[in-house]
């Protein structure tokens, strides 16, 4: 069981988080994909992510296992909802948080030879590691995101409206059925035993929608207090996502791997050939490509088309920027600010 013990100035320090953590719903999602838990729930959206996570010695699955400890560091306390914001906390994490993590690690299970650079701050393994979040990301949790935004959304606006209406006390006490408040400790179920005294830092509490069952913190009590539970998804949810012009009919017009890099373009349409290709898991000559391609379709071919082509178009003059040096690039920002 996790206690979390509370002080009168911790209940006035309470905030819940409006918008999804991208880092933790990675984490949490790729527990949830190496396993079976949640079938019902999660079973559709398994099924059609799988190729997300490459062979057995991958870099998440070796970091992420399914049971047991996963390193703090993957999750760092970010109030950002952009995935690159969290990463440029991930490769900015000290030597020593990086070997002491990674130390925790190994003593439940047997690390290859990479995870030791990972140990030591080799920059170009960190860097690695950020990419294969992104690409994991844009394949495995882009296509979704609006589902899981919008139920953690409507779930901090019940939860702000309970607090204005019945106080923090009871929004403490209806987390989850895993969750109980006997002030002044919060009791969550956990799968070892552990004390968190708050002592004055107040708690930020995670609606996680890939979060199942067991709430969330971090294994160092001197980070900073999170509480990350569970925002239960109905079933079918995969399902509905997957039919929206975003999922499945894109794939199908497009392919998987095409329809992934117009969904990213679409959510970041600043990205230029190289930091697109990072996104997607792609080459840059490969992002360049299925970006030359995708900017001729006409608008009329699909119902999403004429927002992407004009994101495409962003795209299209952030690559011009990067080549054309430091004229090249003030004559173009000075035609996109008109």
């Amino acid at each position: 069981m996790l206690r979390v013990h509370f002080t009168a100035e911790d209940l006035t320090r309470i905030r819940i988080r409006a918008h999804p953590h991208p880092l933790w719903e990675v984490l949490l999602s790729l527990h949830l994909l190496q396993t079976r838990r949640g079938a019902a729930i999660f079973g559709p959206w398994r099924r059609d992510v799988r190729a997300a996570l490459h062979p057995s010695g991958d870099i998440l699955t070796t970091l992420a296992p399914p049971k047991g400890y996963s390193p703090d560091f993957l999750t760092p306390f970010v109030d950002s909802p952009e995935l690159d914001d969290g990463l440029e906390v991930v490769l900015s994490t000290s030597s020593a948080t990086l070997r002491a993590d990674m130390t925790r690690l190994a003593e439940q299970t047997r690390l290859p030879g990479w995870a030791w650079r990972i140990a030591g701050g080799d920059a170009e393994m960190m860097r690695r590691l950020a990419d294969r979040i992104r690409q994991y990301h844009a394949q495995a949790l882009l296509p979704y995101a609006h589902v899981f935004k919008s139920h953690i959304r409507e779930d901090w606006a019940r939860r702000a409206e309970m607090a204005m209406t019945h106080g923090l006390e009871h929004v403490l006490s209806t987390l989850h059925p895993s969750i109980r408040w006997r002030a002044p400790v919060l009791e969550v179920d956990y799968p070892v035993d552990q004390d968190l005294s708050l002592d004055g830092r107040g708690l930020v509490l995670v609606p996680s929608f890939f979060c199942w069952q067991t709430s969330m913190t971090f294994a160092d009590p001197a980070l900073r207090p999170v509480l990350v539970y569970p925002v239960d998804p109905v079933i079918g949810w995969a399902s509905h996502a997957s039919a929206t012009p975003d999922t499945r009919s894109l794939e199908a017009l497009l392919g998987r791997t095409r329809a992934t890099v117009l969904r990213v373009i679409a959510e970041k349409p600043y990205l230029n050939t190289k930091q697109l290709a990072r996104a997607t898991g792609t080459t840059p000559s490969g992002a360049s490509q299925h970006a030359a391609v995708l900017r001729g379709r006409r608008p009329g071919e699909h119902p999403a088309a004429q927002q992407l082509c004009c994101a495409l178009t962003v795209q299209t003059r952030r690559d011009v920027v990067g080549q054309a040096g430091p004229a090249g690039q003030g004559r173009l920002s000075g035609h996109q600010a008109e």
